[in-house]
């Protein structure tokens, strides 16, 4: 085995393939959201709910695949790459970092955000949900966008690997 052996291949190819369908299927969210907002109720309640299940049953499984397969690649680099080098531990610090955002911050507004459209749509919802909703939605953008740009961040490391004199 080793640094472009045939199981460090497999690894990359499905390191990539994570990172395409993990973060591709959560990159335009925000696009979704936008849209949505212009339907009618039920109809914006759809739409969050398969975005909501998107990314969170499906996208969240391939974005902590990426993260796995790429401790893997380390692993299987035979010394080429280190954990020392200043594009990997950065990288898995902004992961870490990013799963936390996402998981601790971004998540639990958007389960909200469904949860008060679904009021919205019932008519059980408060007089405030309208501008709860609103005020959600610019939460869920700024964590969103920060979540954008270490996503960006990492791939910039991942692609010139500053430190790893390649």
């Amino acid at each position: 085995m080793g640094f472009n052996s045939g199981v460090y291949n497999v690894f990359l190819f499905l390191h990539v393939l994570a990172v395409i369908v993990g973060f591709g299927g959560v990159l335009l969210n925000g696009l979704y959201a936008s849209r949505a907002r212009r339907y009618e109720p039920a109809q914006t309640l759809a739409v969050l709910e398969v975005n909501g299940f998107v990314s969170s049953r499906v996208a969240e499984w391939f974005i902590l695949a990426a993260g796995i397969l790429g401790f893997g690649l380390v692993s299987l680099s035979d010394g080429v790459f280190s954990w020392g080098q200043t594009w990997v531990w950065l990288s898995i610090l902004l992961y870490v970092v990013s799963l936390g955002v996402s998981h601790g911050l971004l998540l639990p507004r958007v389960r909200t955000m469904i949860a008060t459209q679904a009021g919205l749509v019932a008519g059980t919802a408060s007089a405030d949900a309208p501008a709860r909703m609103e005020a959600l939605g610019k939460q869920v953008g700024m964590f969103s966008g920060a979540l954008h740009l270490s996503f960006v961040v990492i791939l910039v490391l991942m692609i010139f690997k500053p430190g790893s004199g390649l």
